[in-house]
């Protein structure tokens, strides 16, 4: 058995907490603090824009295959181990970044660095699965969303803080140091959560056998496919951001960041009576009222994107509305879909990842076909995703609260 602090321990579930939420952040981190870099990246590798680009596409990559990698090795060897190599690789991978004089290599780079980064995002789910119940798990979640919603807030301005004062590579150096602390911070706060008679034996065949296991489970299908349609919201929001703000209405470069802060804050405030786990409701409940708030905004959003009715203000107004939703739906609906996983809980977390990332990057492919010169095609597309989200959470059947598979199903 391992040597596991109690749950019930304050101190404990905040140095879990903070740990896993700051990992979480990575993706945000590494992709944010760079993208002001890439002039003086093109510039110094003596390559073009689009190579440099293709660096942030390279990373996404290695975030979407990490999803799988690790989540199939936790089941099997636990969940410290993959925490750890995760943040050796994203760590080495920023060294070899920061230090190359080629393109080539830094996209190569790149891709390690996104494969390592992911870890820290599907291992944390599933160590949190490991150790609390549904309502719990909701509240953590929602805690790891708030600390971890700080680096959307933080990483622009520390990239822009850094490119005034250093050349890109220090950008690099400063995600080699940030790999470091986490690593640190997991040999000191995070156990090993997954004991080794719960651990997943078999071969390749299994291992396939086990992802298609957890996908036809409706339980896990229906909250996984509201987090991918919220996700898809989120980035058709990101897409048309610039656009919307500065080429539709005008608004002035120097308040865009201000305007852009907005929406993660949002989200955070949003989860913040979720990771108090107030009011008595289940994980269900709350995500039902966050899908009724999301489907209404989304809906008054293309009625104000049509017709004109308030100008900016109203539209923003509604967009921040729909978009702060995802604080409550997020942590709600990953705590559903992990529940019946006591004993795949990381294939389940990097299952819910794809599903994540595909839906989202749908929601940034989708913007540029049907644009026409207004705010309606984004408005339309953020509607579609909210009233799909919400159609799939009512063909979803109600059930009891904390039920899991047997391990012969799971």
């Amino acid at each position: 058995m391992n040597n596991i602090p109690s749950t019930e321990s304050l101190g404990f579930t905040r140095r879990l907490a903070w740990t896993l939420g700051v990992m979480s952040a990575f993706g945000p981190l590494a992709i944010d603090m760079y993208l002001p870099g890439f002039p003086g990246i093109a510039k110094d590798l003596d390559s073009s824009m689009g190579s440099a680009q293709m660096t942030l596409a390279i990373f996404l990559a290695g975030l979407a295959v990490g999803q799988i990698l690790w989540g199939t090795l936790s089941d099997h060897a636990g969940r410290r181990m993959p925490l750890l190599a995760g943040c050796l690789l994203s760590s080495g991978s920023a060294i070899a970044c920061a230090t190359t004089h080629s393109i080539s290599t830094l996209i190569v780079a790149r891709f390690f660095m996104g494969l390592g980064g992911s870890a820290g995002v599907v291992v944390s789910r599933a160590s949190v699965r490991d150790l609390f119940e549904e309502k719990e798990a909701a509240g953590f979640y929602a805690m790891m969303m708030m600390i971890g919603g700080i680096g959307p807030i933080v990483s622009p301005f520390l990239g822009s803080l850094l490119l005034g004062h250093f050349s890109w590579r220090a950008i690099f150096w400063t995600i080699t140091i940030f790999g470091v602390l986490c690593l640190a911070a997991v040999l000191r706060n995070i156990p090993e959560t997954l004991t080794r008679e719960n651990r997943v034996r078999g071969h390749l065949v299994e291992v396939f056998r086990g992802y298609g296991r957890v996908f036809v489970q409706r339980r896990f299908l229906g909250p996984a496919l509201a987090i991918g349609c919220t996700s898809g919201i989120l980035f058709t929001y990101i897409a048309n951001s610039s656009y919307l703000f500065i080429g539709l209405f005008g608004v002035p470069v120097a308040y865009l960041d201000s305007c852009s802060l907005r929406i993660p804050s949002g989200c955070i405030s949003a989860a913040n009576p979720i990771a108090g786990c107030s009011g008595g409701f289940t994980s269900e409940q709350l995500l039902r009222k966050g899908m009724r708030v999301n489907v209404c905004a989304s809906l008054l959003l293309v009625g104000s994107a049509w017709t004109g009715f308030g100008g900016f203000p109203l539209l923003f107004f509604l967009l921040f509305l729909c978009l702060s939703t995802s604080g409550v739906i997020f942590p709600t609906a990953t705590a559903m879909a992990m529940q019946p996983f006591a004993f795949e809980a990381g294939r389940a977390s990097a299952l819910l990842g794809i599903i994540q990332f595909i839906l989202g990057a749908s929601g940034g492919a989708l913007v540029g076909v049907f644009q026409n010169g207004t705010a309606l095609p984004m408005a339309i597309q953020i509607a579609c995703y909210s009233l799909v989200a919400r159609g799939i959470l009512l063909m979803t059947p109600k059930r009891a609260a904390n039920k899991e598979l047997p391990k012969n199903e799971s």
